[in-house]
């Protein structure tokens, strides 16, 4: 079973390592039943995605990709209007099939440190993740609402980069967790049951 994980620099971020860090958290949380791919590019955003999904993603021809982007559209200096942000996101749901795709919202910032983009704002295309993911019936990790609910929000945003945008090994545990409980979802529906 092949994974590919499909974003900008939050989902290709090494943070330290050899590898993106989510790739390594994936593997070792899915074992050896799947293959992950990493296909984040930092600085993308959905119009990036959509120019680069036939050569970076469908190669692979994976059973299931996660979608993680809006860190870069909703940023004030390059801004993805939300309609335009929603219809990306549809367009590439539909291109990899309703069946194989996680939608992620994108995730909080730490605005004492992010001074390019707001939770407010945030908040906007993460809800226009849930609204392509109940269009399309894709599956959905609600990141931003999720990671809003933490107390210690500031220490789960806090990389090597410490700009309240690029989370480092707190960060990564968390999303990991939530990715792998959407896979054994797909795995139960598609008959791949773990023992």
């Amino acid at each position: 079973m092949k994974l590919v994980c499909f974003g900008d620099s939050i989902t290709s971020r090494t943070e330290g390592y050899a590898r993106p860090l989510l790739t390594i958290k994936l593997a070792s949380k899915l074992g050896e039943e799947w293959e992950i791919m990493n296909a984040g590019v930092p600085g993308n955003n959905t119009f990036d995605a959509i120019e680069r999904i036939q050569s970076d993603v469908l190669p692979h021809n994976p059973d299931l990709v996660t979608v993680l982007f809006g860190a870069n559209d909703a940023a004030h200096h390059k801004r993805v209007q939300l309609l335009d942000y929603k219809r990306n996101l549809t367009d590439i749901v539909t291109i990899l099939s309703p069946a194989k795709v996680i939608l992620i919202s994108p995730a909080p910032v730490d605005e004492k440190l992010q001074h390019a983009r707001t939770n407010l704002v945030l908040k906007e295309y993460a809800e226009a993740v849930r609204e392509v993911s109940e269009a399309t019936g894709s599956q959905f990790i609600d990141f931003f609402s999720k990671m809003m609910g933490f107390h210690h929000l500031s220490e789960l945003l806090k990389g090597q980069r410490n700009d309240g945008l690029h989370f480092g090994e707190l960060g990564y545990e968390y999303l990991s967790d939530e990715i792998k409980k959407e896979v054994f979802i797909y795995e139960r529906r598609n008959g791949h049951a773990r023992t």
